[in-house]
């Protein structure tokens, strides 16, 4: 099973990865684990990347794509594999689908996690950080005994910039941005599957392995 797996920041994109790799018994690939691989190693794209990385611009797409066929070409890839979150636009898309080709190993199907962005601001911006032990609670979902403080360690609780509403909405409308376009490409190539991603997880989880299994898995 060849699986990309998208969706907005606060989809539960990481979670749902986790769970369906196991149950695919493939890697769980994203490219945010590629780079730091490649820049802790100290390989020669690694440098490349972490210049961009340092310099707070994205990583142009020909040294992403060199990296994931690096990491395509390892021998745990040769039953499938999950990519969470990549690609990122039609133009990876593209270039993917062609190194797949080559590769004789199509994508088997695209999970598309759908959920509302009032619910993103909704699970993001209730979470607070403790700035002793950086254990992550949530007002809503997962509350300290006493407010502000964690349960933990009695640290201090705060709210990291990028849990704050505006910064959620922002990168929400970066993501529409990038992503409708490649909604619609891989909607048309009949390869995506849109999961609801509102409930708990294991509901989301039910979900998915259903959608799976209707796709032959």
């Amino acid at each position: 099973m060849r699986l990309v797996l998208m969706g907005p920041p606060g989809a539960g994109k990481g979670t749902q990865a986790q769970f369906l790799a196991s149950y695919l018994s493939v890697p769980k690939i994203s490219t945010g684990d590629i780079f730091r691989m490649h820049v802790t190693r100290g390989t020669e794209l690694g440098h490349e990347a972490r210049r961009y990385m340092d310099a707070g611009d994205l990583v142009p797409d020909e040294v992403t794509i060199a990296m994931v066929k690096e990491r395509l070409d390892e021998d745990d890839t040769r039953d499938g594999f999950l990519f969470d979150g990549f690609p990122r636009n039609v133009a990876q898309a593209e270039i993917f689908g062609d190194m797949l080709a080559a590769m004789h190993t199509p994508l088997s199907v695209v999970l598309e996690l759908v959920v509302d962005d009032d619910e993103v601001v909704r699970r993001l911006s209730g979470r607070r950080t403790c700035s002793e032990c950086a254990h992550v609670w949530h007002m809503l979902f997962d509350p300290p005994s006493v407010e502000g403080i964690c349960d933990h360690c009695s640290g201090k609780l705060f709210q990291r910039d990028d849990d704050r509403e505006e910064t959620i909405r922002h990168r929400l409308e970066v993501y529409a941005d990038q992503t409708a376009p490649l909604v619609g490409y891989y909607a048309t190539s009949g390869l995506l599957e849109g999961i609801d991603a509102t409930g708990p997880v294991e509901d989301v989880t039910a979900r998915a392995v259903a959608s799976l299994r209707h796709w032959g898995q």
